[in-house]
């Protein structure tokens, strides 16, 4: 007599395709996005991505290094000025001159900055970055070189043309949108796969524990210095896609307060995630657009960031682990 056979479900999904499910899922939606997505909301999903590649340079810095920045918005306000100072008012500059020279001044910038503040730590090392930061503020603030308090304009994007040849045109169609893509989905790569590397493990035993590694023979001070000039030039290209984004630069995007925002983002997603530092951005962009509108909360819309304030606490408060905590849990559980 046979014996009945009995069906057998499917083996369940592994941790590592559950993660990217929904990376995979929100890399396809933003890329059919423009095609059926208004204006504005178009424009909204490149301040969201921009904001991801800020909110990812401070993540590798906070949640990879363990290293609390509270002057990260230098590298994205230099970035941003030299992309407007080099480009003349008459016509467009070449994109692979301006591009470069952007995030080099903003990597050298933390390379000098680096060197200083690294021989601290703790709230000293936050002081010190806080410094540094408002003395670049000032250099745009109370200075012609940068317009002073007014800012400038860049009134043409950089020209992408080699050699009389032009690959794409950024001022054409939604291709800027997508260069603002391929640049959010380019710098998550290049981090994935640096954290997973030798050099990644490394700076993994320097957030634990420094001493340790030292004592093991790792150059903590060569790491962790790579690391800080590593984010800002990725601080520094989001603020170069930021100028070219609005086409107007001021003093304003190298202030604390855009420090703090940014590290907000990351708390808001969850501290030492990939992912998390991107929906951080994503939910922190959402909710300041939720409070800013008046047709649901009124005059009191004008008090959006007191509003904001208690939801970025009452969320850290119920989610230690950040959004992205959240997300895992429930992915786990389903």
């Amino acid at each position: 007599m046979n014996s009945p056979t009995t069906a057998t479900s499917p083996a369940p999904l592994g941790a590592a395709t559950l993660r990217a499910a929904p990376l995979l899922l929100a890399l396809l939606l933003l890329a059919v996005f423009p095609a059926f997505g208004a204006k504005f909301y178009v424009d909204l999903a490149v301040k969201i991505m921009i904001l991801a590649i800020f909110a990812l340079s401070l993540e590798l810095l906070v949640g990879q290094t363990g290293l609390v920045s509270f002057g990260h918005a230098a590298f994205f306000g230099i970035a941003a000025y030299v992309a407007a100072l080099l480009t003349p008012k008459s016509e467009a500059a070449s994109l692979w001159i301006v591009l470069p020279a952007a995030v080099g001044a903003a990597a050298a910038y933390a390379l000098a900055v680096g060197a200083l503040s690294l021989r601290t730590r703790g709230v000293y090392f936050i002081m010190i970055t806080l410094a540094f930061a408002q003395m670049a503020y000032y250099v745009f603030h109370d200075t012609p070189i940068g317009g002073g308090s007014d800012g400038i304009y860049l009134y043409f994007r950089p020209d992408a043309s080699i050699a009389g040849l032009r690959p794409f045109d950024l001022d054409a169609g939604h291709t800027f949108y997508y260069a603002v893509l391929a640049c959010l989905v380019g710098t998550f790569g290049v981090l994935a796969i640096m954290l997973r590397s030798r050099y990644g493990h490394a700076l993994a035993g320097i957030r634990v524990n420094e001493q340790r590694m030292r004592a093991a023979g790792f150059p903590t001070y060569a790491y962790k210095l790579g690391a800080f000039v590593l984010a800002a030039a990725f601080a520094g290209l989001a603020g170069f896609l930021h100028a070219l984004k609005d086409g107007y630069v001021n003093p304003e995007i190298l202030s604390w307060h855009q420090s703090g925002a940014v590290l907000l983002m990351v708390i808001l997603g969850g501290i030492g995630s990939l992912r998390g530092a991107i929906l951080g951005a994503f939910a922190f962009t959402m909710l300041q657009e939720l409070f800013q509108w008046q047709a649901i909360f009124g005059s009191f819309a004008k008090h959006w960031q007191l509003m904001l304030g208690l939801t970025i606490i009452g969320f850290v408060a119920a989610m230690p682990r950040g959004l992205i905590g959240l997300a895992d849990r429930l992915a786990r559980r389903h």
